[in-house]
């Protein structure tokens, strides 16, 4: 009912920072076209699975979903935050979780922490 970046808003809409403060979830989404339904449920558990990382983990009170079709015709999905990484992120069950929902679909997941934050993006490959 929602669509994808309405269900998105409404499920990380309800998470705490570390600190118990509601997390400050800016959602962006470029105009995307109907999605197989394949796509659109693997771009939202990328989505919330990421964001619920950032409150657990980043020490941040706000992140950031991009979502939005690359010129190349895939839905990429971009989980970021502006976190101090200090140590490289262990493949737990949630990134491994992703990364499975992402490549069966032909996609592919990258994850990356460092001074600036962490970002999470997966990109999805739309049929033509």
């Amino acid at each position: 009912e929602l669509g994808l970046v309405g269900a998105v808003r409404q499920q990380t809409g309800r998470l705490r920072a570390g600190n118990g403060r509601p997390l400050q979830v800016d959602v962006v989404a470029g105009e995307l076209p109907d999605l197989p339904a394949a796509v659109e449920v693997a771009a939202y558990r990328v989505a919330v699975e990421a964001v619920t990382n950032v409150a657990r983990h980043a020490g941040v009170g706000a992140t950031r979903v991009v979502l939005q079709v690359s010129l190349d015709g895939a839905l990429e999905v971009l989980v970021s935050d502006n976190g101090a990484g200090t140590r490289p992120w262990t493949e737990g069950v949630g990134i491994a979780s992703m990364r499975e929902r992402v490549e069966q679909l032909g996609g592919s997941l990258d994850i990356a922490s460092g001074q600036g934050g962490g970002s999470v993006r997966a990109r999805l490959p739309l049929p033509l």
